[in-house]
């Protein structure tokens, strides 16, 4: 199977690593030093689950150069995702599977008028990892998981044949007929962890049971939540002790890639996280004030560091 991953950071890096090193026919589409690392040295990706050393490592910054894939994933940033959509159109034929596996909710919906309706899945994507030197990615927990699916919800053989290689790469992975609540129960999730582990600079172990802010975590998830509902996702009545659940059993050094984006002075997904929490429950009519705080006393580093 042909995957070209778009955006070779913690996420496409590390499920990339994986499929290649089950045999799949990967290749990396990266930029800057990064690339330039990989290309001379490999991909390195260092985890408890193992080490991957990816040598050599097929990676280009001109997708045109591939050819037609049978799988994309898309790893952007999100305010790279109309950009990239247009960059990739080269590679993608007619039976061409694009799995956004980003933050937020909206990806899919973005890629659509770019992409056409036939190519673009919905995808989630659970691992905490990033890049920490140019070629070297480094994954903290054991925790690796992908769910994805038709947007319409078939089982279709493109999907089911992408099932098996994930499979045969060894980590957990989900081919969902209920994409849209998935990506939902990530967003109440990731939303709220992004925003408490970027506004306080901390890991979610030292902040899920400190009894001055689990209050707020809990207040973050349940607005979230309100807002899922209020929009039409079928989300279940359990969600949110559910997800609490997996933040208990989270890694205790994770921090959300928007954390550490903070922390290297870099742009934030502020806007599709948090700032869309708000959005939505204006839209929708219900109050949203811990993201609203979250989302006000986060928008100063926008755009980075400030000068």
């Amino acid at each position: 199977m042909r995957i070209a991953v778009v955006g070779a950071g913690g996420v496409g890096g590390g499920f990339g690593a994986a499929l290649a090193k089950a045999g799949a026919d990967v290749t990396f589409i990266a930029r800057g030093a990064h690339l330039a690392a990989m290309k001379s040295a490999g991909l390195k990706v260092q985890s408890p689950r193992g080490d991957t050393h990816l040598v050599p490592t097929q990676a280009t910054d001109d997708p045109a150069s591939i050819g037609p894939v049978d799988v994309v994933l898309f790893c952007v940033k999100l305010w790279d995702v109309e950009s990239a959509g247009e960059a990739i159109k080269p590679i993608v034929g007619a039976d061409t599977a694009v799995i956004p596996l980003q933050n937020g909710i909206d990806a899919a919906e973005r890629l659509l008028p770019i992409l056409g309706k036939r190519a673009v899945m919905g995808g989630v994507a659970q691992i905490s990892a990033s890049i920490i030197a140019p070629g070297v990615i480094q994954q903290v927990g054991t925790f690796m998981r992908i769910i994805f699916g038709e947007l319409d919800g078939t089982r279709s053989p493109r999907a089911e044949r992408f099932l098996a290689l994930c499979q045969k790469a060894g980590f957990d992975v989900t081919l969902s007929e209920q994409i849209n609540t998935e990506l939902w129960m990530k967003f109440v999730l990731l939303s709220t962890n992004s925003a408490i582990t970027a506004a306080t600079r901390r890991p979610i172990g030292e902040l899920r049971d400190d009894p001055d802010i689990r209050p707020i975590i809990l207040s973050a998830l349940r607005e979230v939540y309100e807002v899922g509902k209020a929009k039409g996702v079928a989300l279940p009545a359990d969600a949110v002790e559910k997800i609490l659940d997996f933040i208990g059993h989270a890694p205790p050094a994770m921090k959300a890639s928007m954390a550490l984006d903070l922390d290297r002075g870099n742009r934030l997904e502020l806007p599709w996280l948090s700032g869309k929490v708000v959005e939505l429950g204006r839209q929708f009519g219900v109050a949203t004030p811990t993201h609203g705080m979250m989302a006000a006393m986060l928008k100063p580093y926008i755009m980075g560091k400030p000068v």
